[in-house]
């Protein structure tokens, strides 16, 4: 777990959003309009910041983050190409693909988070499934989507997981974690929370 200072009162949410913190977001590789517009109204909710669309909105996945051996997405790879791609002006920024992601040790990420680089990214592949394979009704996938985008935002700014199960940042090992949290940061993580 991470150790984080504790905030000072001037570095307070109130705060952050009058040092004009933007949070930026970038399809790689689809069009997530719907997405995109679900997240520009429910991320400014959560973060005490404005949310925009990134300048391009829309990026391609990179063909170097497939693994063939795997057939999914690796996203750290993707991560490091869109540090690369995407101007530090414009960070953080937060990915949106519809493709699977993983990292090596594990099966497959919803997301994957670079706090030194500020950048972020969801997939919105498992998303959409319900527990026997079937779709979810449109409300459970928008929910899904805003708490991996606050998630993965979360790391950015410096949270690590939490073990409250409610908490946003706890992790997801199955998309049954996914539905059991909130979108809300614990009162632990809240209190640890500094924007930048």
């Amino acid at each position: 777990m991470l150790v984080l200072p504790a905030p000072r009162p001037e570095d307070g949410p109130e705060d952050a959003s009058r040092q004009g913190v933007t949070i930026y977001l970038c399809a790689l590789g689809c069009d997530a309009s719907a997405e995109m517009g679900l997240l520009t109204r429910e991320l400014a909710q959560v973060f005490p910041a404005r949310v925009e669309e990134a300048r391009p909105r829309k990026l391609p996945v990179p063909p170097e983050s497939f693994s063939r051996r795997r057939s999914q997405y690796h996203s750290t790879v993707l991560l490091a190409w869109m540090a690369g791609k995407i101007p530090a002006n414009q960070r953080p920024v937060l990915g949106v693909v519809q493709v699977d992601l993983f990292v090596e040790e594990l099966n497959f990420v919803f997301g994957e988070a670079d706090p030194l680089r500020r950048v972020a990214v969801i997939s919105t592949y498992r998303l959409h499934s319900d527990y026997s394979g079937g779709e979810v009704r449109p409300d459970v996938y928008q929910a899904r989507v805003v708490k991996e985008a606050v998630h993965e935002l979360g790391h950015v700014f410096g949270l690590g997981h939490c073990p409250d199960p409610r908490c946003v940042m706890h992790f997801s090992n199955s998309i049954l974690d996914t539905d059991r949290k909130s979108k809300e940061f614990c009162r632990r993580c809240r209190m640890a929370f500094r924007i930048r």
